[in-house]
């Protein structure tokens, strides 16, 4: 897939794997990294608060993790995978523009050691379909 393909030129890295609720999951490392996608970025603007939970924290695909804050709107983070909090990203706390300046690198906001159950996650190109 070329870039003329990708609506609005968004960047879809195709080495994560996505959710419809527009957070990016790298599970190739471990434990794995959870973001929100560019395209929710956008949605939000600039984040003004964001609201991390607690290390060693159990959770489970589907519960609220994270509540961002931004000018337009409070959103949260409905986290994709289940297992254990490991790190949350406090550069994200002290500057959440962080996370919607460079939302594949920086942005990251927890790393979660997953559970053993392989989440069910979309690549790269299911994402797309959904966002366009």
């Amino acid at each position: 897939m070329n870039d003329d393909d990708r609506p609005l030129n968004l960047d879809v890295p195709d080495h994560l794997e996505y959710s419809e609720e527009h957070v990016w999951v790298d599970a190739s490392v471990s434990p794995a990294i959870v973001g929100i996608t560019e395209y929710a970025a956008n949605k939000l603007g600039e984040l003004v608060f964001v609201d991390l939970p607690e290390p060693g924290g159990r959770v489970e695909a589907g519960d609220e993790i994270v509540e961002l804050e931004s000018s337009k709107a409070v959103e949260p983070l409905i986290c994709p995978v289940s297992g254990t909090i490991r790190y949350v990203n406090r550069d994200a706390a002290d500057d959440p523009s962080v996370i919607t300046n460079d939302p594949y690198n920086e942005g990251w906001i927890v790393k979660i050691e997953l559970d053993d159950d392989e989440p069910e996650l979309l690549s790269a190109d299911e994402y797309l379909r959904i966002i366009r």
